[in-house]
């Protein structure tokens, strides 16, 4: 459970130059501030412990790995009591990089990165059609990312 938190402003000074890049020098950020960078560090703590920093991470480009289709997929289960087991074997699909349980038409929906077209049609047929319990799936292909961004404070 997410703790109530009090941030000044120094806290979303702290929390915008690292969103904007992770690895901004601590000390870069005091000296903007105008507090040690022990002090940066200590509310750094403070706002991993409250649960509103949930990790830091490299971000890695799909397309210079050549992974260059991006495509979302509704999965329709036979029975909602499918999910379980339909979300563990699509957890064994590395090409799957985030799945959702919804409400609406679908039970599940997913996003894939795929190197084309023709491996998206063959993870579809051969991979996520397969799994016992998926009746049928719907895909959109994305044409152009245009917003990227992290909920700003």
């Amino acid at each position: 459970m997410i703790k109530k938190l009090k941030i000044d402003g120094i806290d979303k000074i702290i929390i915008k130059r690292l969103v904007a890049d992770a690895r901004t020098p601590i000390l870069s950020i005091a000296r903007e501030v105008g507090i040690s960078g022990a002090a940066i560090h200590q509310r750094l703590r403070k706002l991993e412990a409250s649960d509103l920093i949930d990790g830091y991470k490299m971000v890695l480009n799909p397309k210079a790995l050549g992974y260059n289709t991006t495509a979302f997929v509704g999965v329709f289960l036979d029975s909602s009591s499918m999910y379980s087991s339909a979300i563990k074997r699509l957890k064994e699909i590395p090409e799957i990089v985030e799945s959702h349980y919804t409400t609406g038409n679908y039970a599940i929906f997913i996003k894939i990165l795929c190197k084309n077209n023709e491996d998206l049609m063959h993870l579809l047929n051969k991979d996520i059609q397969n799994i016992k319990g998926v009746s049928r799936t719907e895909t959109f292909i994305s044409l152009d990312q245009q917003i990227d961004r992290q909920i700003k404070i």
